[in-house]
C-alpha cells in the first residue's frame, strides 16, 4: 500500500521496504528491520492525477461496488422452535463480533492536512493515514478494499456474525489509523483484519500477512491470538484464491511488525492482509476481476471462520 504524492503535501510513497501502510518494518521472523529505503520516483500518472470520486472510496471505483453497509448486525431469523444445535449449525458466527477494517479511504488525497497529521501509536508517532496505492492503469487500492471488505461483510453476517467496518462509504477521509484501531476496541472484537494491496515493484508478487509484535503496549496480550488468526487467514486464503505467498516479504506469507498503528494499539486479535502487489501485472489482473474479488473475501471469511470456531 503505497502512498500517493499529493499536490497539497509531498507524502513519502510507500511499498516495499518503504511505510507500506504507515511504517518502514518488514520482518519475517519478528526481528527488527532496517530503516526505510529510499521510496520509488517516478510513478505513472495514474497515480498522482486522480479524478473526483463520489462515494469517498477511490477515483476507479468498481464496477459492482457494494453499498454502504458501515455496522451489519447478527440478524438471525431462525424460528423460535429450532433447536441450538441447528441454529448453530446454519449460523456457524453466532455471536461472534468482528471488525473488518478497509485500507485507506478515496477521499484522502483531498484532506493532506488531515493525512498528514501525527498520532500516537504507542511506540512512535505515524501519520494519521496515507492515500494507498493503485494499479498502473489506476485502480485504486481504496476501491479494492472497500469493495473485498463489503463482500466479506455480508458473508461474515450470513454466517451470524456480527460485523462493523472502520469507515462508510459517506466517510470524506481516514479514520486515522489510531481511530481504526480504537473501532475495533470498542466493539470487543473476537477479530479484526484490516485489508490492503501492496505497492511494489512491478517484479514482486504474492500476498502476506502482517501480524503484530509485542511493543510493551496495549497490543501485547493479544500478540499469540493475533498470530493464530493471521496463520489461518494465510492457510485458507493460499488454498481458496491459489495466489502465492509474497516473494518480498515475511517467511511463507508470514510478516511481523510494531509499527503499524492499526497493530500497535489493539486489544483484540488483529492482523493486516496485503492481498497481492498491485504494481505487479498479474496480481493486478486479479485485483481489477470482480469475480476475483469475490473469491478473496470467500477465502478471508473461511479463514476468519476457522480461526473463531477453533477450540483454544
Amino acid at each position: 500500500m503505497i502512498r500517493r504524492p499529493l499536490a497539497a503535501a509531498a507524502l513519502a510513497l510507500c511499498g516495499v521496504g518503504a511505510v507500506a501502510c504507515g511504517g518502514g518494518e518488514v520482518s519475517g521472523t519478528g526481528a527488527s528491520a532496517p530503516a526505510a529505503v529510499t521510496p520509488q520516483v517516478g510513478q505513472p500518472a495514474a497515480t498522482q492525477n486522480r479524478a473526483a470520486d463520489t462515494a469517498g472510496q477511490g477515483a476507479s471505483r468498481p464496477a459492482g461496488s457494494e453499498t454502504d453497509i458501515t455496522t451489519v448486525p447478527d440478524t438471525r431469523t431462525a424460528a423460535a422452535t429450532e433447536t441450538a444445535s441447528t441454529e448453530t449449525a446454519a449460523k456457524p458466527l453466532a455471536g461472534k463480533r468482528v471488525v473488518i477494517d478497509p485500507g485507506h479511504n478515496g477521499g484522502n488525497y483531498r484532506h493532506a492536512r488531515e493525512i498528514n497529521k501525527l498520532v500516537d501509536i504507542s511506540n512512535q508517532k505515524k501519520a494519521c493515514d496515507t492515500t494507498g496505492t493503485s494499479t498502473n492503469d489506476g485502480y485504486t487500492e481504496a476501491a479494492f478494499t472497500w469493495d473485498v471488505s463489503t463482500k466479506l461483510a455480508k458473508l461474515l453476517k450470513a454466517r451470524g456474525a456480527t460485523v462493523t467496518l472502520t469507515r462508510s462509504s459517506k466517510t470524506p477521509w481516514g479514520p486515522c489509523i489510531d481511530k481504526r484501531a480504537a473501532i475495533g476496541n470498542e466493539n470487543d472484537a473476537d477479530a479484526a483484519i484490516s485489508i490492503h494491496g501492496d505497492g511494489a515493484a512491478a517484479n514482486l508478487h504474492g500476498f502476506h500477512i502482517i501480524m503484530p509484535k509485542k511493543i510493551g503496549g496495549p497490543v501485547d496480550a493479544v500478540v499469540e491470538d493475533s498470530a493464530r488468526l493471521g496463520q489461518d487467514v494465510r492457510d485458507a486464503f493460499h488454498e481458496r484464491t491459489g495466489l502465492p505467498y509474497s516473494n518480498y516479504i515475511g517467511k511463507q506469507a508470514l510478516n511481523y511488525r510494531s509499527d503499524l498503528g492499526g497493530l500497535n494499539l489493539s486489544r483484540v486479535p488483529k492482523i493486516f492482509i496485503e492481498c497481492g502487489n498491485m504494481r505487479n501485472a498479474t496480481d493486478a489482473a486479479k485485483f481489477k476481476n470482480r469475480d476475483f474479488r469475490k473469491r478473496m473475501a470467500e477465502a478471508l471469511a473461511q479463514g476468519l471462520e476457522k480461526y473463531l470456531t477453533s477450540a483454544r
